[in-house]
């Protein structure tokens, strides 16, 4: 069916408490904004939720419109709230009212931080089998999207917000909280910059630890060395493993359970805390630093990784667009120089995420950029890494050889 599905996650609400533990308070502020942009009210249902360990309950309501819905669900102990917006343009476009109600709602619980999503669900002007158009935003910048032919899952985990789609361009996709994650069609890009330039660099890694990383993409790249004896992943959502185990063979090619491999459902914070063992490489394939992981872009973990680390052995993990976010991409390479000797950063355009992708290598022993051309070729050739999309010796150089706005960042 034609239409428009909006939806957002706000983060650290600005609002009054009272418009997120009050359902009468917050159903009058949602009937006002919806009648406003113009939409038509049919019937609503609200319920407050009660108190719990001391802590005021949330809200939850819907009001069922002549056009389709509005969702809310107030989080008082996190001050967050998720919103979900979506009409129908079968008689006429109302995608305009739709924007102009979530814009309004948005303003009224003045968060600090969200993540959006914005679904065009067939063509206005064109067939309404066209498929479903997903965009997602660069650090609220920039917006980017592609057209998926079906969707497979979408479910909430205990930690984030889950979709697999699938489209005839990018293959089977997994998106984690309206952010774009991998994809089949294009994976390489990413997990084999993650992992090849440190692990070729590495003139003998036998040991690897990947925090994050559930889909196991980057783990199956690892494996490729021969060396490697030992490779542990720790995701702290089992579902995003259950799902890649199921749908998304094609990207991990059965590394999940390849006997080199243990694979932990654990935060990485406690497993650092209490391993004794030491890596030769460990690689941080995570979300975003403004999403739950969070506090693993920190000092305080930086160092735990560092400790972890065996002599000679490298920190790998990404930082973002050095163009759309560019204030991270310095604040990360700061944090990594106080911590490490060696920090050096680089760069790959990945397809999925719109945009040239920054990351880093972190070593008090290894920079990897000055490992001549020679050396990796001939160790690719040597652990008979063959099986690649991407990477190969002159792109290894290349990945570092930054831009300068990209440098200046680096350098600050």
């Amino acid at each position: 069916m034609q239409g428009l599905h909006l939806t957002a996650d706000l983060y650290h609400c600005a609002c009054d408490t009272v418009l997120m533990t009050d359902a009468e308070t917050l159903a009058h502020l949602c009937r006002r904004h919806t009648l406003d942009a113009g939409l038509t009210l049919v019937d609503e249902k609200w319920h407050t939720f009660p108190e719990f360990q001391g802590q005021p309950g949330g809200v939850t309501g819907m009001l069922l419109l002549a056009e389709s819905h509005l969702a809310v669900h107030t989080w008082p102990e996190r001050n967050g709230v998720t919103l979900d917006v979506y009409v129908c343009n079968f008689q006429e476009d109302n995608s305009r009212k739709a924007e102009a109600l979530m814009k309004a709602l948005v303003e009224a619980f003045r968060p600090s931080d969200m993540q959006r999503q914005h679904l065009s669900r067939g063509d206005v002007d064109g067939p309404a089998d066209a498929g479903e158009l997903v965009f997602e935003d660069v650090a609220g910048q920039a917006y980017f999207g592609f057209r998926f032919d079906r969707r497979i899952l979408s479910r909430q985990t205990a930690y984030q917000r889950l979709e697999l789609l699938e489209s005839a361009t990018l293959g089977r996709t997994l998106r984690l909280d309206g952010r774009y994650m991998t994809s089949e069609a294009e994976e390489f890009f990413y997990h084999e910059a993650l992992v090849h330039p440190a692990a070729t660099a590495h003139p003998a890694p036998r040991s690897a630890l990947i925090i994050g990383g559930g889909d196991g993409g980057a783990l199956e790249e690892l494996l490729k060395h021969r060396g490697i004896e030992r490779a542990t992943l720790v995701d702290l959502d089992g579902e995003v493993i259950d799902v890649a185990r199921r749908y998304l063979q094609k990207i991990h090619r059965g590394a999940l359970d390849d006997p080199r491999a243990t694979v932990l459902v654990e935060n990485g914070v406690d497993f650092l805390a209490r391993t004794s063992d030491r890596y030769d490489l460990i690689l941080l394939d995570l979300t975003d630093p403004d999403t739950p992981a969070g506090p693993l872009y920190t000092p305080e973990f930086f160092r735990r990784c560092k400790h972890a680390l065996a002599p000679g052995g490298a920190l790998v993990l990404h930082m973002g667009s050095p163009f759309h976010q560019p204030d991270q991409v310095r604040e990360l390479c700061g944090t990594l120089r106080g911590q490490f000797a060696h920090v050096r950063p680089y760069g790959v355009h990945i397809p999925l995420y719109g945009t040239y992708w920054g990351l880093a290598v972190a070593s008090d022993a290894l920079d990897p950029d000055a490992v001549p051309g020679e050396t990796i070729h001939a160790r690719l050739e040597e652990r008979g890494v063959d099986d690649l999309e991407y990477y190969n010796a002159r792109v290894h150089g290349a990945l570092f050889a930054l831009p300068n706005y990209y440098r200046r960042l680096t350098l600050d």
